[in-house]
């Protein structure tokens, strides 16, 4: 039978190496809350880092929908409140040295369709942080359309992604080259009614139907 030998006294950490370990993991904490959960969670930023790293429009974007849910729920319009989870420490502790430092805009999948007779335009936008990306794929069923991805933002921003031609389906991937409003125009110029199905999925805060 092997016994393991137990270990020296001198071996083991002092009572000052593991108060300093703790006091160090405390700070790290505190500076992962003030920089990173406060801005991405909550749109609160005292240091600007949040800002920066664009976390804390994300906050904001995350309390208005909570705050815009909860006075729906209060009018008797009942709309599930996104969950918070447990206290900020609590995440902390979940987090801390895997993934809180990286904290990113929670996915969504959306699937709309929309009917165009003759000559009609449509236009669906996706509210985007700069550098978000989103996967989508969009099929158009009774012939193609003409379409232009593109977006627009603060400023007057403008930029076209892709456009086509009597296009019967487009696939792939955007990635935001600004903050703003990104998506699609799509125009029946064929003689019968079409049917354009949009499904997307990605980093986002918003799809709709502008036109």
């Amino acid at each position: 039978m092997f016994n393991s030998q137990a270990p020296k006294t001198e071996d083991l950490p002092t009572s000052a190496q593991l108060v300093k370990s703790t006091v160090i993991s405390a700070i790290a904490a505190g500076a992962i809350l003030v920089t990173v959960v406060l801005p991405s969670e909550y749109g609160i930023d005292p240091t600007g880092v949040g800002s920066m790293l664009g976390l804390t429009e994300m906050g904001e974007i995350k309390t208005q929908l909570a705050e815009e849910a909860e006075m729906d729920r209060q009018a008797g319009e009942a709309q599930p409140v996104p969950q918070q989870g447990s206290s900020i420490l609590d995440r902390i502790i979940r987090e801390f040295g895997v993934s809180a430092a990286y904290a990113q805009a929670a996915t969504r999948k959306d699937e709309m369709s929309v009917t165009l007779q003759p000559g009609e335009a449509t236009e669906i936008k996706l509210t985007m942080s700069k550098g978000a990306k989103a996967t989508y794929e969009w099929t158009a069923q009774g012939g193609g359309v003409n379409y232009d991805m593109h977006a627009d933002g603060d400023g007057g921003k403008t930029t076209s992604y892709k456009k086509g031609r009597a296009a019967p389906t487009d696939s792939g991937e955007l990635e935001a080259a600004f903050d703003g409003k990104h998506g699609w125009f799509w125009r029946n110029r064929t003689s019968s009614p079409v049917t354009v199905t949009l499904k997307t999925s990605g980093a986002y805060a918003d799809i709709k139907k502008v036109m």
